[in-house]
């Protein structure tokens, strides 16, 4: 059966730690056979399909695992299948794989499920998966400011064309933290909160003793990360752990923010949409990427924020899925612009034209 989206929603009494994704809801949805994973350099997601007793159509599930520990991520996956055959079991399961572990990986899932593994790529799901998620699911989309935490978007009527940035460099942080004791990301992230880069970060109101008016920069801006921190005759073990995580984060945050702005203005978008696994739906990191988008594009510009941040790759792969007697939810641009000129007869009769040479196709395969 097809994934119908019509009624979707996303769950919202289940409690929810820190950085993790909530469950959509399908309400018209009975069952969906595949299994989408993509697997990035440093963690590894997976989106599955269930059905609750008692409850109507079913939902999808959103679960994230380290790829330093794959093992765990396949030995998960092998359990949705080995539950799902004794239901179903002369149903044909498929895994859509995606990111660079799709690639570097695809030996070892093959032979430990034993199900057909289809790699698809990896820009594609992004977009597909961002797609999907501004154009049927109701409350992912929003901004993020301290005065309005999270304000969620209208569906617009055409989304097209907008930005989007996929920030992933948790890595990088990681490999510049010093002596921050964080095992994690998410704990170098969990200590940022307790951190004040005034401490490390040399400041406008350092240099001037109060605000460069002139040009727009109050006191408390950042003139140079870490500049405290290099000066001479200081010692590096006086800085708190904490003071440097934030220090970090707010410099690969205000990178980030500039570059998409730069490359915002220079293709004319005003809509930037930001991913990944780096910003995990932290506070901090959401209201710095706010403030440098208004500030540089002196608020002609929107920086947008997902509720699904980190699975794009994964909700695309999933969607990429054929099915038969059914269109995906998205159509081709060319379908899509002759169905626009059409009668509603003549739209209905060229869409049923269209599932059945799909069907046709795949019984000849």
């Amino acid at each position: 059966m097809t994934m119908n989206v019509i009624g979707a929603s996303i769950c919202d009494e289940e409690i929810i730690v820190q950085g993790e994704a909530r469950d959509i809801q399908l309400p018209n949805t009975e069952h969906v056979s595949q299994i989408s994973v993509d697997v990035g350099g440093s963690l590894a997601k997976v989106i599955y399909f269930t059905r609750r007793a008692g409850h109507k159509g079913g939902r999808l599930n959103f679960r994230k695992f380290e790829t330093e520990k794959i093992e765990e991520c396949i030995d998960f996956i092998d359990g949705l299948l080995k539950e799902s055959r004794v239901r179903r079991p002369d149903q044909d399961f498929v895994i859509k794989a995606t990111g660079g572990g799709a690639h570097l990986y695809y030996d070892r899932f093959r032979e430990r499920l034993g199900v057909s593994i289809q790699k698809e790529d990896e820009m594609e799901c992004l977009i597909t998966g961002l797609n999907f998620l501004i154009t049927e699911i109701p409350f992912e989309v929003f901004t993020y400011s301290e005065a309005n935490p999270m304000c969620f978007e209208e569906t617009p009527a055409n989304p097209f064309p907008y930005m989007h940035t996929k920030g992933d460099q948790q890595d990088n942080i990681r490999k510049n933290q010093w002596n921050l004791r964080a095992k994690t990301f998410d704990e170098m992230l969990e200590a940022s909160q307790e951190g004040d880069n005034r401490n490390v970060d040399m400041l406008v109101g350092d240099i001037y003793g109060t605000d460069y008016s002139k040009i727009g920069l109050k006191s408390t801006t950042i003139a140079s990360s870490m500049g405290k921190v290099f000066k001479k005759n200081v010692d590096k073990k006086s800085f708190r752990p904490q003071d440097i995580s934030r220090s970090l984060l707010y410099m690969v945050s205000n990178n980030i923010g500039q570059i998409a702005y730069l490359n915002a203005q220079a293709h004319n978008l005003d809509r930037i949409y930001f991913g990944g696994c780096f910003i995990r739906g932290h506070p901090i990191t959401m209201n710095t990427l706010s403030y440098a988008i208004n500030f540089w594009s002196k608020g002609t510009k929107k920086a947008l924020f997902l509720r699904h941040e980190g699975f794009l790759g994964a909700i695309g792969a999933f969607n990429l899925y054929p099915r038969r007697n059914s269109r995906s939810f998205t159509l081709p641009e060319q379908m899509s612009q002759k169905l626009a000129a059409m009668e509603l007869p003549d739209v209905e009769a060229t869409l049923a034209q269209e599932t059945l040479d799909v069907v046709a196709a795949e019984e000849s395969e």
